[in-house]
């Protein structure tokens, strides 16, 4: 199974963006996502690759889901 997951790009140079994935910083290349990227903007990232830019409520929505996903795991932990 493959996994994209939402973050939003702080810096850009070039064809590499840097993103916050929920205050972890990661290099994500944009080399795959075609179409001009901005400081501000979110992306879904596989792999260290851009692959869609998000609507900002659409992201929102989905690291609302992680976030739910995520605590719910750790109930389920000993």
């Amino acid at each position: 199974m493959c996994l994209a997951v939402p973050a939003k790009v702080i810096a850009v140079d070039g064809n590499v963006a840097v993103v916050d994935f929920a205050g972890t910083r990661a290099r994500a290349r944009l080399d795959a996502l075609g179409e001009e990227v901005r400081v501000g903007d979110y992306l879904l990232i596989h792999t260290g690759f851009a692959i869609r830019r998000l609507d900002p409520e659409d992201a929102q929505e989905t690291l609302k889901l992680f976030d739910e996903l995520f605590a719910c795991q750790a109930q389920d932990e000993p």
